[in-house]
C-alpha cells in the first residue's frame, strides 16, 4: 500500500495495490532488478499442433511489429473481417506513439481450437526502455480466425484477473525526469513535469534510506479520473477516491518479479500540497525499491511503516504534525496496545483508523531506527521478508536482528508513542 502527507488523512492515503494470478503467491511487491531481459516474441505451451505453432508466429509477429514500430506490420495481425477491432488497435498503436517500449511478448498459456476459431490465453509482458529489467505482465485472452491458412486475431481482451493498460485509455503523454518516467493520459504537460520533479526528488531520498539494490527510477502512471485509476487495478472507482496513488506489482519468491508501476489518481493527488505530493511519492516509491525484500511474510505494519518512514525522515515534521490521530487517542487516553493489524489497512476503513495504522506503523520502524539504528532497521525488513511464511517471521527477526521480543517491542512502542507525541 503506500503513503500520505495529506490535508485530511483519507483524501491523501497513496495505496499498495495487490495483484494476485493463479500460480503466483501473493501479495503484491516487485522489484525492477533480477530479471534476464527477454526480447520481444511468443512462446507456445508444450504439446502445442500446428494451429498453435501458426498462432504463435501470428503473436510473435504483431510483437515485433510494435517494438520496430511498424504499424502495418502490427494492424497485419488483425482479421480484416472486424472492422471495430481493426480501428480500436489502430487507435492503440497510436496511442503508444511516444512509449519507449523496449519489449512486447505473449507468453502462450494454452489455446482452444475449433476448425477455423481458436481461444488462445496468453500472457502480455512488456519493458519500457531504460527503466524495466523485468517486464511487466498482463493477462490476456485473444480470440483467432483462420483465413486461407493463416490465423489473425478478432478479439483481444483482459484474461482472469488481467486488467486495462493506460493506451487503451487514449493518447499517452510521455515527460522524462531525471530519474523518472511519467506516463498521462488527459494530463496537460506542466502537470506531468510537476510529477517528475517530485518523483525525481523522491528517487534520491529512498536511496540515502534504503541502502542496498534497486533501480534508482520511477515510471509514473496518471490517468485522467479516479474512474481510468481503477480501470488500470481492475477495481471499482470507489475504493480509490481518497487514494492518491497505489503501487502495483506481485511478489515472486525466487527473487525475479515484475516491474512496479506507481498511479497516481489525478483526483485526490490534486488537492495536496506541496509537501504531501512529496511525501506520496517517497513513499510510494520506496515501496518500489523494497519489492525483492517485501514478501507474503511482511506485515503490513512494517511495509507500509517503513514507506512513511522514509517519506518523513527528513520532513522536519513533529510528530504532532505527522501523526495528529495518534496524538488525538493519546489525550483520550487510548493508544493502541498492539501493533496494527493486516486489516486495519483495508480500503474500506474508516479514515481515522486508517490513519493511525499508518502512524502507528511509521513510528515502530522510527523506533527501530532510533533506538537501534536505521541500518538495523533496514536489516530486520530484510530478515522478515527471508522467512518462509507470515507465521513466525517478525518473532524470530526481532530476536535476532533486535534481540528483543515481540512483547517487549509492543511495551516500547506505547512507551515511545507517548514519549514523541505528548
Amino acid at each position: 500500500m503506500a503513503g500520505r502527507g495529506r490535508t485530511t488523512r483519507r483524501r491523501a492515503a497513496g495505496r499498495w495495490r495487490p495483484v494476485r494470478r493463479r500460480g503466483v503467491p501473493g501479495r503484491a511487491a516487485v522489484s525492477l532488478l533480477g530479471c534476464l531481459l527477454v526480447a520481444s516474441g511468443c512462446s507456445a505451451p508444450d504439446g502445442t499442433d500446428a494451429a498453435t505453432g501458426e498462432i504463435r508466429r501470428t503473436l510473435d509477429r504483431r510483437a515485433d511489429a510494435l517494438v520496430d514500430r511498424d504499424e502495418a506490420g502490427y494492424l497485419a495481425a488483425v482479421d480484416p473481417a472486424a472492422g471495430d477491432l481493426l480501428a480500436a488497435e489502430r487507435r492503440t498503436y497510436q496511442n503508444l506513439t511516444d512509449v519507449p517500449v523496449r519489449s512486447w511478448e505473449y507468453e502462450l498459456r494454452d489455446v482452444d481450437r475449433s476448425g477455423t476459431r481458436a481461444t488462445a490465453r496468453a500472457e502480455l509482458r512488456f519493458r519500457i526502455a531504460g527503466y524495466d529489467s523485468a517486464p511487466v505482465s498482463s493477462a490476456r485472452t485473444l480470440e483467432l480466425t483462420e483465413r486461407d491458412g493463416r490465423w489473425y486475431v478478432s478479439a483481444d481482451r483482459p484474461g482472469e484477473d488481467g486488467v486495462q493498460q493506460l493506451w487503451q485509455q487514449g493518447p499517452v503523454d510521455v515527460v522524462h525526469g531525471r530519474r523518472s518516467l511519467i506516463l498521462g493520459v488527459g494530463q496537460d504537460n506542466e502537470r506531468l513535469r510537476e510529477i517528475a520533479a517530485v518523483a525525481d526528488r523522491a528517487v534520491p531520498a529512498v536511496d540515502e534510506a534504503w541502502p542496498g539494490s534497486w533501480s534508482g527510477r520511477v515510471v509514473v502512471l496518471v490517468p485522467g479520473s479516479v474512474e481510468s485509476m481503477a480501470g488500470l487495478l481492475g477495481a471499482s472507482a470507489g475504493s480509490y477516491r481518497g487514494i492518491a496513488a497505489v503501487t502495483t506489482g506481485e511478489t515472486r519468491r525466487e527473487g525475479s518479479s515484475p516491474a512496479d508501476r506507481v498511479i497516481v489518481n489525478p483526483d485526490a493527488y490534486g488537492i495536496l500540497g506541496d509537501f504531501g505530493r512529496q511525501v506520496v511519492l517517497t513513499h510510494e516509491t520506496t515501496h518500489v525499491a523494497t519489492r525483492t525484500d517485501t514478501t507474503e511474510a511482511t506485515p503490513m505494519w512494517l511495509s507500509e511503516g517503513l514507506a512513511d518512514w522514509v517519506a518523513y525522515r527528513d520532513s522536519g515534521r513533529v510528530d504532532g504534525q505527522a501523526a495528529p490521530e495518534l496524538e488525538r487517542s493519546l489525550r483520550r487516553g487510548e493508544l493502541p496496545a498492539t501493533l496494527p493489524g493486516d486489516g486495519d489497512f483495508a480500503f474500506d476503513a474508516k479514515a481515522e483508523e486508517l490513519a493511525r495504522a499508518y502512524e502507528g506503523g511509521r513510528l515502530a520502524c522510527e523506533l527501530i531506527a532510533r533506538r537501534w539504528g536505521e541500518e538495523k532497521l533496514t536489516d530486520f525488513y530484510r530478515a522478515v521478508g527471508a522467512h518462509e511464511r507470515r507465521e513466525g517471521a517478525v518473532e524470530d527477526a526481532m530476536n535476532e536482528v533486535l534481540s528483543v521480543t515481540p512483547d517487549a517491542f509492543a511495551a516500547q512502542w506505547r512507551d515511545y508513542m507517548r514519549e514523541r507525541l505528548r
